[in-house]
């Protein structure tokens, strides 16, 4: 079967091919129900239950993909929205792939503050944001110099690209100071770097077209990816409480929108249903009970629409 022949008639959805996303957004398409078989040989898939193709494509280029061609949907970082610089509509963070664009330098060298790099060489994968960020202090430092009347000339910095392990560009002598993605720091710091300044936080979301193909699909994909987000950080809360004690508990107890209230036999009593986060329920369940609410009882939510 010739898969790229199919591609006319399906919604185009772009996913990381390998890297830090990559697993997660396969746990994310599953709980999504988009089903598919992949060919070791072949970077696109045919869904076999949707008018789906997914397009497994480096994570850098998939905003490019999304703005500039036929591709409708697509999962990347924050940071690779952001450095490539094209106008793509961000539909919702994914709530996985947190890391920090950061400037790192040699731990036991003379930098501790970033403006003292103006002027030295920088190595990074993110050359936009990297120029961005070093043009702003050179700008700083200008107008310090100009207002101060000195007749030191204004420094540029020299930005210069490597496409991987740019941690080793300070030991192996071309940057004085590296700006890369950190997540948990462990390998900065087994190649003698540390952190001196955050450039940008980021983590994984999806992105859609400004003008897309098949709206009605994508719009019931958006809602099932929106919906696992959502099953994921939350659970929901049912309890009972007096009418009297309403008013505290719901403070507790908001929801996403708003608590569902039920009337109970007893016409003094409620029973409450509350989406809560999963990170709070232990605090949550506790002021509950604080506040007299009673039979207090936690479902995990394994799929939802929001």
């Amino acid at each position: 079967m010739n898969v790229v022949s199919h591609l006319n008639d399906r919604l185009l959805f772009a996913v990381p091919k390998k890297g830090r996303l990559y697993q997660q957004c396969l746990e994310l398409l599953k709980g999504a129900d988009i089903k598919f078989n992949r060919s070791s040989r072949l970077d696109i898939a045919l869904c076999t239950n949707l008018p789906i193709a997914l397009v497994f494509l480096p994570a850098a280029d998939i905003p490019r993909f999304v703005g500039e061609g036929r591709v409708s949907l697509g999962i990347t970082g924050q940071d690779q929205v952001a450095e490539a610089g094209i106008s793509v509509d961000e539909v919702c963070d994914l709530g996985f792939g947190s890391c920090k664009l950061q400037v790192e330098v040699p731990e036991l060298g003379e930098y501790q503050d970033p403006r003292q790099l103006i002027g030295k060489s920088v190595v990074t994968s993110f050359t936009k944001l990297t120029t961005e960020y070093f043009r702003k202090l050179e700008a700083e430092s200008e107008s310090t110099i100009l207002n101060g009347n000195s007749a030191d000339k204004p420094l540029k910095t020299t930005i210069k690209y490597v496409g991987g392990s740019v941690e080793a560009s300070c030991a192996l002598g071309i940057a004085d100071a590296v700006v890369d993605l950190v997540e948990s720091g462990e390998t900065m710091r087994a190649a003698g770097l540390k952190a001196i300044e955050t450039i940008f936080e980021t983590s994984a979301v999806l992105i859609a077209s400004q003008h897309p193909t098949h709206k009605d699909l994508l719009d019931i994909i958006v809602g099932r990816i929106k919906g696992v987000i959502a099953a994921g950080k939350y659970v929901l809360c049912n309890y009972n409480c007096s009418r009297s004690n309403l008013d505290a508990v719901i403070k507790i107890t908001p929801g996403r929108r708003a608590p569902t209230i039920s009337p109970l036999e007893e016409t003094d009593w409620v029973a409450v249903s509350s989406m809560v986060e999963k990170k709070r329920v232990a605090e949550v369940m506790d002021k509950l009970r604080s506040e007299g609410a009673e039979d207090i009882l936690v479902f995990a939510i394994t799929n939802c629409r929001v």
